[in-house]
């Protein structure tokens, strides 16, 4: 069966409900390895091993930082593997760290159980989630990347809800407990949805849509590129100073003045766009193409990083917030489609094993260098102009290296589904 290039929405849906539920599903449960999750037990944990917020915080950024050296190192697994196999062992690696947690006792214990939390979560399956959609479609790949990258979405609207109303009547060690056996009742509904893979053969070997020059690159010779280098800066920023916002959200409202319970008021907001430029996003993905969409990708964030830093009033920073998510949205599928336009699909998991390894390197240095530079006498809204500078100058850098490389593209190849 092959994919029809620009189908409906609806008959997309009904062809390929099966794999783009899986790919939701895997990129839900991420979100148990997601800093959103962990910092919902940050004061327990705290006050349990005895750790201020800055050796709590030095502590998680380490165990980041490995894990995302972890990440570069496992992503080729992804190009030997079928999902439904690796998602089930990341799973299980994922149950097991949340049962870590539980059950912690020591410091050295602890950084291990965030490091797996990381590498298993944020790490491995958000990467399945996103190589699985990039590698089984083509010419609906962008719609496939934003459907899947809704399932992060959900977790982060519900989940802390939840938990923290669960908080009232269990122990946070108890809700860990919770956290794993959700992770393993996730197991059989991904192999049953991915009893059949979308795959042209049974491994990851076969795939034919090409890259630059109408090669598949290595990951090797994509490193030897000028124009990987050129788009470090890009993949940096997001997840640097987008953790950071949510990270420092309790001193950003004490500097502001504002009402921390209002302030996260207007998260659902930030939600709802995000998710809507998400599914915007991957239509005109697959319209204009990522390479051309990813040299204006960085905009959104550049403008609602201004908009924050100027604004006085919480509706200030709804309008802050409403333009973050639109680069938030853009960030669930731009990348991960660029790099397979770009780069091909044969390498991929090597090849996005990196750019995921960066984007976790990223979430442990932006929280980290800004909260130091609060502590050096300024505040993260005085900081803002500074990040707004940043993005300008990735996004010209990318803007450049980009617009060379176009020429140099070449028609996607469509991919067949057969049973694996």
């Amino acid at each position: 069966m092959n994919e029809p290039p620009r189908q409906s929405t609806g008959a997309f849906l009904r062809q390929n409900g099966r794999w783009l539920s899986a790919g939701a599903l895997i990129s839900f449960t991420s979100s148990y390895g997601q800093t959103f999750f962990i910092a919902l037990f940050a004061g327990q944990i705290m006050g349990e091993f005895g750790l201020t917020d800055g050796t709590w915080g030095t502590l998680y950024a380490v165990a980041t930082i490995v894990s995302a050296g972890a990440m570069i190192a496992a992503g080729p697994w992804t190009d030997r593997l079928r999902v439904r196999h690796l998602a089930t062992l990341t799973c299980l690696t994922l149950a097991v760290a949340c049962l870590s947690m539980a059950g912690s006792r020591g410091l050295i214990w602890l950084a291990v159980t965030v490091f797996l939390l990381r590498f298993a979560g944020q790490g491995m399956m958000s990467h399945l989630a996103a190589v699985g959609m990039a590698r089984w479609f083509a010419a609906s790949r962008g719609r496939a990347l934003a459907i899947a990258a809704t399932g992060f979405a959900l977790g982060q609207a519900i989940l802390p809800v939840l938990f923290v109303q669960a908080g009232a009547i269990l122990s946070w060690r108890t809700l860990w407990v919770v956290a794993a056996l959700a992770v393993v009742a996730t197991i059989p509904v991904i192999l049953y949805l991915l009893r059949t893979e979308r795959h042209p053969s049974g491994s990851a070997e076969g795939q034919t849509v090409f890259g630059l020059d109408g090669i598949h690159w290595t990951r090797a010779q994509m490193l030897r590129s000028g124009l990987f280098w050129a788009l470090v800066p890009l993949m940096l920023g997001p997840p640097a100073f987008g953790t950071a916002l949510f990270f420092h959200q309790v001193h950003l409202v004490d500097a502001k003045g504002w009402d921390l319970a209002g302030y996260v008021a207007l998260l659902p907001l930030f939600t709802v766009v995000s998710v809507a430029t998400m599914l915007l996003s991957g239509v005109l993905l697959d319209r204009y193409g990522a390479a051309r969409l990813m040299r204006v990708y960085l905009l959104p964030f550049a403008l609602g990083f201004w908009a924050m830093g100027m604004a006085d009033t919480l509706w200030g920073a709804a309008l802050a917030l409403t333009i973050f998510g639109i680069g938030t949205g853009a960030q669930g599928t731009l990348p991960t489609a660029c790099w397979a336009e770009l780069y091909g699909t044969r390498h991929l998991g090597a090849i996005k094993s990196v750019a995921t390894g960066i984007m976790v390197l990223g979430s442990a240095i932006g929280p980290a260098v800004t909260g130091w530079t609060i502590d050096a006498g300024f505040d993260f809204p005085q900081q803002m102009i500074a990040i707004v500078l940043y993005f300008l100058a990735a996004t010209l850098l990318a803007a450049w290296a980009l617009t060379r490389a176009l020429p140099r593209l070449s028609q996607t190849a469509e991919i067949d589904v057969v049973r694996a």
